[in-house]
């Protein structure tokens, strides 16, 4: 093998991951290596058989088939194959043929695993190629079962015109007429291609017939200004709940640079299938009391397991469910508001945790708090200790328990002025102790709901820009991600708990969607990211740099697998007539499924290895 050194380097140099090594390291592995040759036809591994080498084609071609003789993938030159066994630690599930006659470079387990301990970036090419199967598998776990994916309908998918617009100065003669030929109900109103205002044909009926108006007076002076828009990536459900919110009926749909490409209307919507949750949300925005959402919110596991089976993903899953839940807390406000009349200072109710993520599931329990203006008195906060009571105790009803940590308004710890929630998160980011940033880090996840969102807008942006620079806060926050393992033993077997309720079940919240988001809340608030759900997450923090592209594609991957099987066991918890948890039966998972989990936990391991030699952990207690 000596004598071959040179030219099999050579034939090694021009292929990943082998490019990348230093020369010494390729030089070791090539001597510790061997070659072998396979004629036409020969079977090089079979499913089932154990495997302790990787293979590396110089030459030929090798077809890699399932157990059933389905082709996965053809292998051409300077491609690895075996190494999943090695990864694994698990026999073949796949047969190799050489359907030519082949060269083979034939690395052993232990220096493909000496290397892989010497160089990174070595081992990270293979575990990318490991975690390739994950996002192969979410398109088999996502396959329809029946139907279309008519609840993931976006906006963009209903806008089927360019939008019918005017200018502010035209009058409102010439935009009726505009909307008779056109065959709409409103026009939209363009200042030099920017959205300044809408005017419908109940504007023109209330606004100009009623008030006895000139019809020629131009639309700046009947259009509602600045209306609500919808971006084209929303859903529509998401979109009636805004409408019924606001009490209006049209939507324009901007895109992110504010390029108006058309409009939706309620019409739109309701056109869609009637087993979609957008009726669900007009009717809880209807509910006469806290006892009708109540009996409405047993509705919401119905549309769960209608999801899994109309091709939803978990992220889908998790913003409907949200989105209805969001609908529950501001019906029970307002009807709290009706009851205790106006508020006497401006406030806003926040959600926290995983409804400020848009990742609920079934059986959440409530984590909200409220930011009041400054300059509130004891008796006004009075007032709010009732609102956050009457809230509370309606969210009880439907479903939602109270937090655990008593993490709610409720709490007058956590019912302050702005002001105050200054000092909470400066205590936390400036005087950081293990405890405190463990029990405040549900704060940093934070959505304004309703009220004047303004309070915290502001707040959000101060925190975000000195998160940071907060080094003993984020090497906090990042100690408790990283303690937080996935269930994977180490011969790759998955850790079931051991005793208590669940025993011998597996927990996809703790060691898998958990750790995600206490990974995704850490490179976030490390860059001063604004997004809050964990997949946005992800993705802004690959952008910025702080995830490499392979591993955050990888890290989302396994996110939405292990959420997309956590939802799903929700659902049918709550069917067979059981409250909904996080412990699933492995018994009851697939080999494909249980596979692929340990490739998700996997990738988790990996993003925390990485965390910890991003953020040296070592000196803290």
């Amino acid at each position: 093998m000596v004598g071959e050194v040179t030219e099999v380097a050579d034939f090694l140099a021009a292929h990943e991951p082998f490019r990348e090594l230093p020369q010494p390291l390729l030089s070791t592995l090539i001597r510790r290596s061997s070659v072998r040759y396979a004629r036409r036809g020969t079977r090089i591994l079979s499913v089932g058989e154990d495997n302790d080498v990787m293979y590396v084609l110089r030459s030929g071609a090798v077809d890699i088939t399932d157990s059933s003789g389905g082709l996965v993938e053809r292998s051409d030159p300077g491609t690895s194959f075996g190494m999943s066994t090695l990864v694994e630690r698990a026999p073949s599930r796949y047969d190799f043929t050489a359907i030519e006659d082949c060269l083979l470079l034939v690395v052993p387990e232990s220096a493909f695993r000496d290397l892989c301990e010497r160089d990174p970036g070595f081992a990270a090419f293979y575990t990318s190629a490991h975690t390739a199967r994950l996002r192969r598998a979410l398109g088999v776990l996502h396959a329809a079962n029946r139907g279309g994916a008519v609840l993931r309908t976006s906006l963009g998918d209903l806008v089927r015109r360019p939008p019918v617009s005017a200018a502010p100065t035209t009058s409102v003669r010439e935009a009726a007429r505009l909307m008779a030929k056109e065959h709409v109900s409103s026009v939209l109103v363009l200042d030099r291609g920017e959205l300044v205002g809408i005017v419908t044909d109940r504007d023109l009926r209330s606004r100009v017939l009623a008030a006895g108006r000139d019809p020629a007076v131009p639309l700046s002076t009947v259009m509602t200004p600045r209306p609500a828009t919808a971006r084209p990536d929303a859903l529509a459900f998401e979109a009636l709940m805004e409408m019924v919110d606001r009490t209006i009926h049209h939507l324009p749909v901007v895109d992110v640079g504010g390029r108006v490409l058309g409009l939706v209307s309620s019409t739109d919507l309701m056109r869609l299938e009637h087993n979609n949750p957008v009726y669900l949300v007009a009717d809880l925005q209807a509910a006469p009391g806290a006892a009708e959402l109540a009996g409405l919110a047993r509705r919401i596991p119905v549309i769960l397991e209608q999801l899994v089976a109309e091709d939803a993903t978990a992220q889908d899953m998790g913003r409907v469910v949200t989105s209805l839940g969001d609908a529950i807390v501001r019906r029970l406000l307002v009807l709290a508001e009706a009851e205790l009349g106006a508020p006497p200072v401006p406030y806003c109710w926040v959600v926290l945790g995983s409804q400020a993520r848009h990742e609920q599931g079934l059986g959440s329990d409530q984590d909200h708090a409220l930011v009041l203006a400054d300059g509130v008195t004891r008796e006004q906060d009075a007032y709010f200790a009732a609102l956050a009571d009457r809230v509370s105790a309606g969210l009880t009803a439907c479903g939602y328990p109270p937090c655990p940590g008593d993490v709610m308004a409720t709490n007058p710890r956590w019912r302050v002025p702005v002001s105050t929630w200054r000092g909470h998160f400066a205590r936390w980011l400036d005087t950081p102790s293990p405890q405190a940033v463990l029990n405040g880090s549900i704060f940093f996840d934070m959505r304004p709901l309703h009220g004047t969102h303004e309070l915290v807008g502001a707040l959000r942006a101060d925190v975000l820009s000195r998160t940071g620079r907060a080094d003993l806060f984020l090497a906090y926050l990042a100690q408790h991600a990283v303690a937080r393992r996935p269930p994977l033993g180490f011969f790759r077997g998955l850790v079931l708990e051991k005793e208590g309720a669940h025993r011998d079940n597996l927990d996809l919240k703790a060691g898998g969607v958990a750790a995600v988001v206490e990974l995704a809340r850490v490179h976030a608030l490390l860059n001063g990211l604004d997004e809050v759900n964990s997949q946005a997450r992800i993705v802004a923090a690959t952008r910025a740099g702080s995830l490499s592209e392979g591993l955050g594609a990888d890290l989302q991957d396994a996110h939405e697998f292990v959420s997309y099987l956590r939802l799903r066991h929700q659902g049918r918890r709550v069917r067979a007539g059981h409250a909904p948890d996080n412990f699933v039966d492995p018994s009851t998972l697939t080999d494909f499924e249980r596979r692929h989990l340990r490739d998700a936990f996997r990738v988790l391991r990996t993003a925390q290895q990485a965390l910890t030699q991003r953020l040296p952990l070592e000196h803290l207690s």
